[in-house]
């Protein structure tokens, strides 16, 4: 018993271990996309006479991604119901490894014309049917593997990972904006790219060795033959509910990608400064994400989900203030704040809150799509918000957006309560009653 107990806190580890690189190599592929549209893609895809028109190009291919995301949780979250969580992650990791890749090695507009932004939205969706079923089997397997009492701490370092892909994906732009602009937009842009393929090998390595989840394995003969239909038959309300808790990651997409791309387009804020705020936040993420983790193991994660909400609706207008006072530090608190403490809190928790309002014959298609199509939200979000701009410095009716979501995301976490697992059909009669 001994043996076995130790075996499974092994495996659980190793699961969380390859859950986390996983997710370093998504957010990584995922978000040095969004630094690159925000930064270079307006000039190298879909130059334009007005700056702002190719900026708001250059963002919404990066929403262009968030469309595809709920066409991926319904193919690998079906799959993922039927078939298990590991083969798919496999399937997954390697497609968006190949779609990343591939963006490095793409010729520009100068080169080939209207072809080049064309093959980027193509990649950028291939980057999102594979995020779509990456993240959430990713969720599943290290939930499904970690001990009761501890669930929310082990998916927490699922989250870690992204932001350790985030760290990644900010940080090698850093040097990167240094260059030339002639240098950047000439090769330097292509080296985020195409290191995606080392981690890519290193991820699959460790991933192979992880067992299947053991809550599946021990339920795989009672499988759903059509998942989708099943969940919306009978756990429609999880998915309302959890659709709308994940409107939540809105805050996400307006530090990382519309931040980035106002502080330094209209605010005249330094890259290398906004880049390095985003930076510190995420590794203030690092730390807090595991704390947040352990502590709603403790004292339940709904409160602490809900409560990092509500801090969220402040922080926006907090963080969108900091930067039209043009003060590098200030900007940097603000950011860490924001991103790094208030963030981390439902973003820590939303891997194992989701997952147990329903059940396990529907939970990866039922968490995949409900996430997915709220993150359509997120991933349009920076382009609505500068529709949103009444003017240069006129941020409040983004705050208002984004504190808005955040919001909604709080009232949805009160209202959520776990599923209950339907109970064993009888395989015999059953005794008669004595009369």
């Amino acid at each position: 018993m001994t043996t076995s107990a130790t075996k499974d806190r092994r495996m659980a580890r190793k699961a969380a271990f390859g859950s986390f690189l996983g997710s370093v190599v998504e957010y990584y592929d995922f978000f040095i996309y969004g630094s690159a549209a925000a930064l270079v893609f307006s000039t190298l895809f879909f130059p334009s006479t007005d700056p702002m028109a190719g900026t708001l190009a250059a963002l919404a291919t990066f929403g262009v991604g968030y469309i595809a995301r709920p066409i991926g949780a319904l193919v690998f979250g079906h799959l993922g119901d039927r078939i298990g969580r590991k083969k798919v992650l496999m399937m997954t990791l390697l497609l968006m490894g190949l779609a990343t890749t591939i963006i490095g090695l793409l010729p520009t507009y100068a080169t080939i014309g209207a072809w080049a932004p064309g093959l980027l939205v193509a990649c950028r969706l291939l980057q999102g049917l594979s995020a779509g079923g990456e993240q959430v089997g990713a969720s599943l397997l290290t939930m499904e593997h970690a001990p009761g009492t501890k669930k929310a701490f082990y998916t927490s370092w699922l989250i870690n990972g992204a932001s350790m892909g985030s760290i990644l994906a900010t940080s090698v732009f850093i040097p990167l904006s240094m260059l030339s602009e002639e240098q950047l937009l000439s090769w330097g842009w292509r080296i985020p790219f195409l290191l995606s393929a080392l981690m890519v090998i290193v991820t699959l390595i460790i991933r192979a060795g992880v067992d299947e989840s053991p809550e599946f394995a021990a339920k795989k003969a009672e499988v759903a033959q059509a998942p989708v239909v099943e969940m919306f038959s009978k756990e429609w309300r999880a998915f309302i509910v959890v659709f709308c808790c994940a409107l939540i990651c809105s805050v996400s997409s307006l530090v990382m990608i519309f931040g980035l791309s106002w502080a330094a387009n209209n605010q005249n804020i330094d890259r290398a400064s906004m880049l390095s705020a985003i930076a510190a936040s995420q590794v203030a993420a690092l730390i807090c994400q595991p704390l947040f983790g352990m502590l709603a193991d403790h004292i339940g994660k709904k409160r602490i989900f809900v409560l990092g909400c509500l801090g969220c609706c402040a922080g926006v207008f907090l963080f969108l203030w900091s930067i039209t006072t043009g003060n590098i530090a200030l900007i940097i608190l603000a950011t860490v704040m924001l991103k790094g403490i208030i963030y981390s809190a439902p973003n820590a928790l939303w891997p194992s809150f989701y997952a147990e309002m329903f059940s396990i014959r529907v939970r990866y298609t039922g968490v995949g799509l409900a996430t997915q199509l709220s993150f359509i939200v997120a991933g349009f979000s920076p382009s609505l918000c500068y529709a949103l701009l009444g003017g240069v410095s006129d941020w409040l009716p983004v705050a208002y957006f984004i504190g808005g979501m955040a919001l909604i995301a709080a009232i949805a976490g009160m209202v959520s309560r776990p599923a209950a697992e339907p109970a064993p059909q009888l395989t015999t009669k059953p005794l008669a009653a004595h009369g």
